[in-house]
């Protein structure tokens, strides 16, 4: 593992991903649009680079960026990592974008000799400060096994499932079942609350039930105290990777009525200001709509991410 690294996209998952880096011993040379949430990495051992083209001379730049022109613009526009004499290696790109664009990226970065690995994984900036990350991974056999060791570091699990774009696909899939499954998860909250149960005790029997997952049990204390300033993932983020979902669909020929409705419902969160607090805040427009004004229950849960 005597790979350099670099890192370009540091949100909410690309600084718990960078940092998982540097505490398991990987330096890293970062840059970010606002630099200022690239300087707390610098305590963990990063380099701060100035510019983009900085990072072009290392073995393997990992990007983390949140739309498919976002992408494009880090790599090929104006001071873009690609426009100049040094090229890296690899490019490792955990993004949520469009299979078309991926395919599109991946032509021009192999026409410049650079190899190219997808590899979108499943948790928030939570799941991957407790390194329980699952990373999903397509393009190259070999490109991926070269990649493989740093991505192991930053999840519980790591797997390859084909060439190509196969892992976008997978990405906008479990990203679709994700909204469909908050869509559900307080539509019955609801159910519950509006016939006496409280939502700590019905989302513990949920939790202990075979409908359990990760998922229900790290979105429960968001659920009960109403906490939808711990922004983990947005409406409006939420709403892309929906459209994304049913985009797939119409493609593939897969109909796929229940993420449709769930797509509506997002998309009036979004319509209705709803843009920079956590997507769970559904669970509001939802007792609305039941009649009902709920208030934090103020309970202490454990959401079972600790490191």
């Amino acid at each position: 593992m005597s790979d350099s690294l670099g890192w370009i996209g540091l949100g909410r998952m690309g600084d718990a991903m960078v940092t998982r880096l540097l505490k398991g011993g990987h330096p890293v040379m970062v840059w970010n649009r606002t630099r200022a949430k690239a300087e707390p990495l610098a305590a963990l051992g990063a380099t701060l680079a100035q510019s983009k083209l900085e990072l072009a001379p290392l073995d393997i730049v990992f990007t983390m960026v949140s739309t498919t022109d976002d992408l494009k613009e880090i790599l090929f526009a104006e001071g873009g990592l690609l426009t100049g004499p040094h090229k890296p290696k690899v490019i490792a790109d955990s993004s949520s974008i469009s299979q078309l664009g991926s395919a599109e990226i991946r032509e021009r970065l192999e026409a410049m000799g650079v190899d190219f690995l997808c590899s979108p994984v499943s948790g928030n900036a939570k799941v991957a400060k407790a390194g329980k990350l699952l990373v999903v991974s397509s393009g190259p056999k070999a490109v991926y096994e070269r990649v493989d060791p740093y991505l192991q570091v930053m999840a519980r699990k790591v797997m390859w499932v084909g060439e190509g774009e196969l892992s976008r696909i997978w990405k906008i899939a479990h990203n679709t079942m994700f909204g469909v499954i908050i869509q559900n998860l307080c539509e019955i909250t609801v159910l519950a609350q509006k016939a006496g149960i409280p939502r700590h005790v019905f989302l513990e029997s949920i939790n202990d039930s075979v409908l359990g997952s990760m998922y229900t049990r790290y979105k429960t204390p968001v659920l009960c105290n109403l906490r939808f300033d711990q922004v983990t993932f947005t409406p409006q983020l939420l709403l892309k990777d929906m459209d994304l979902g049913m985009a797939a669909a119409k493609a593939l020929g897969v109909a796929m009525p229940s993420a449709a409705a769930t797509r509506e419902s997002v998309a009036r969160l979004v319509g209705r200001g709803q843009e920079n607090v956590d997507f769970a805040v559904l669970l509001l427009e939802t007792a609305r709509d039941a009649g009902l004004e709920l208030e934090a229950e103020n309970v202490e849960l454990s959401d079972g991410l600790e490191s």
